[in-house]
């Protein structure tokens, strides 16, 4: 009897929860319950088109004890009643885990992306994909063995080429949150970016350039006293729609906070640095240096610097 006892309550242990209801159930089996994933992982949107067996369902009850609705607010809509369904899951050498999953509503189908921290905290969401009936467009995403997650869309045009645009997003280190480190515009526009201040000064540990593309950029130099800091600021939004640009100085407010303000101009900014990136903040309007529908805040990577090459001395014979 004991043996029987120990049998059937080992079996009851071994039973995954439920995820289909609207009974909490612990974060360690809401993300058990996603595939494991191999590295690089790719999908495309015949992939989230396709029809998910109701098995595999994840309530909307419990998906939100885990991921904030906000996420899915931006893009179905407050109130709207979701399927959710897991499509992968990939574990980063013991820090972050990411969780892809799929969200529908009537015709709408979005594929997202999750971040959770090493205590299973969620800390971002990132949409990835939209499935649609263009024809002329082929979409996918993923992730490679870098954990660099990637959106690409493929455009067959009239004449018969074709033209291929790509995002590639990396989770920031510093803040928790996806930022998109490079883009390659579906079709070019500009191809360069004159930089002011490229040629001053870069002794100060901020001083870098940081940005993803050639059309955004934050560019730090060493400022004229030690508690300032010399900045160039170019930014390109919804498709080159919208566009800002700001050159100037910071003062130095602590060991990783600049503050850009100056008489008679009602902007202010502020910088903070990360290891590997800065914020860009707008704490006062700058409409005068942008357009009227974007801002200057952002999060921006900062860059490997590309130092000339050494010449070699020629030996005199």
């Amino acid at each position: 009897m004991l043996a029987a006892a120990l049998v059937i309550l080992s079996g009851c242990k071994n039973k995954k929860p439920s995820l289909t209801g609207e009974d909490p159930v612990e974060v360690s089996d809401f993300i058990d319950f996603f595939p494991e994933t191999e590295l690089p992982y790719q999908f495309g949107d015949t992939t989230v088109a396709k029809k998910e067996k109701d098995s595999l369902l994840i309530s909307q009850k419990v998906f939100n004890q885990f991921v904030p609705d906000s996420l899915f607010n931006k893009i179905f809509g407050k109130g709207t009643k979701l399927k959710i369904y897991p499509m992968g899951k990939v574990k980063a050498s013991g820090e972050e885990t990411y969780l892809f999953a799929k969200a529908v509503a009537g015709d709408k189908k979005e594929a997202f992306v999750l971040a959770f921290d090493k205590k299973d905290q969620f800390t971002d969401g990132l949409s990835l994909l939209r499935a649609d009936q263009l024809s002329s467009t082929q979409q996918s995403a993923g992730m490679d063995k870098g954990y660099s997650i990637s959106k690409t869309i493929t455009r067959k045009n009239p004449d018969g080429n074709t033209s291929e645009g790509k995002d590639v997003y990396g989770l920031n280190k510093d803040t928790q949150k996806f930022m998109l480190i490079m883009t390659d515009a579906l079709d070019d526009k500009i191809t360069e970016l004159i930089n002011p201040v490229d040629t001053f000064s870069r002794k100060h540990k901020f001083a870098a350039d940081y940005g993803y593309g050639k059309l955004n950029l934050v560019s730090i130099r060493d400022g004229r006293k030690k508690d300032r800091l010399t900045f160039f600021i170019h930014f390109e939004k919804s498709d080159g729609a919208c566009t800002g640009e700001l050159k100037g100085e910071a003062i130095i407010k602590s060991p990783t906070v600049a503050e850009y303000r100056v008489g008679g101009d009602p902007c202010v900014l502020r910088l903070t640095f990360g290891s590997s990136s800065v914020t860009v903040k707008e704490t006062e309007g700058c409409g005068s240096h942008r357009g009227l529908r974007c801002s200057f805040d952002g999060t921006f990577a900062r860059k490997k610097e590309i130092k000339p090459a050494k010449k070699k001395a020629v030996t005199k014979k």
